[in-house]
């Protein structure tokens, strides 16, 4: 028996959970928490998405390509990729405090997650890395057409900004101030010349 047909949209309630994951890491995160966020019942939870392992896989899927997507957009606006990539860090200064104390979700998981689960961390680690890709694919371009001038190799540098990446979401929590993080952020990106 099939069971009664889903009268939800699977994304929306996705994003509702990855609201109350990013809010409470994987652990501190109750099925009660989630059914309450997510406004399904129990059994759909169950149906739909099999276990709050599953579930929380399905978000970080679903997180990651929406992010990457998005970060890659903002960065192909500009002509110049490397000035596409300065300004997406440079943007990260200009958030609201509750967005500035919530860090990343993918360094979140995987730092929460490096000693409880593998299979999830493995899922996490993957999405940084096609974060470090994109990085890669643009810093690459900007070298070739003669818009980023380092002699730096193109893959350590996509490297050095994924490490500013994770580095820039703890710093965040810590001084949620415009100024502050903008200060550091330029410092940091001083080495894309």
């Amino acid at each position: 028996m099939a069971g009664r047909p889903k009268i939800f949209n699977e994304e929306e309630v996705i994003n509702k959970a990855i609201n109350i994951f990013w809010s409470n890491g994987y652990e501190a995160t109750s099925t009660e928490n989630l059914l309450s966020e997510m406004e399904i019942n129990r059994g759909s939870l169950y149906h739909c998405f099999g276990s709050k392992k599953e579930l929380f896989a399905k978000s970080l899927d679903l997180f990651g390509i929406n992010s990457i997507k998005m970060i890659e957009q903002k960065i192909k606006t500009y002509d110049n990729p490397i000035i596409g990539i300065k300004n997406f860090f440079i943007e990260l200064s200009s958030a609201d405090y509750d967005t500035h104390n919530k860090g990343c979700f993918m360094g979140n998981s995987l730092s929460e997650l490096s000693n409880l689960d593998d299979e999830l961390k493995s899922k996490a680690t993957k999405n940084l890395v096609v974060l470090e890709n994109v990085f890669f694919k643009y810093i690459s371009k900007a070298k070739e057409d003669g818009q980023l001038l380092t002699n730096e190799d193109s893959r350590i540098l996509a490297r050095y900004l994924l490490n500013l990446w994770n580095g820039i979401n703890i710093t965040r929590r810590m001084y949620p101030n415009k100024e502050v993080l903008e200060s550091i952020i330029k410092l940091q990106l001083s080495i894309l010349y």
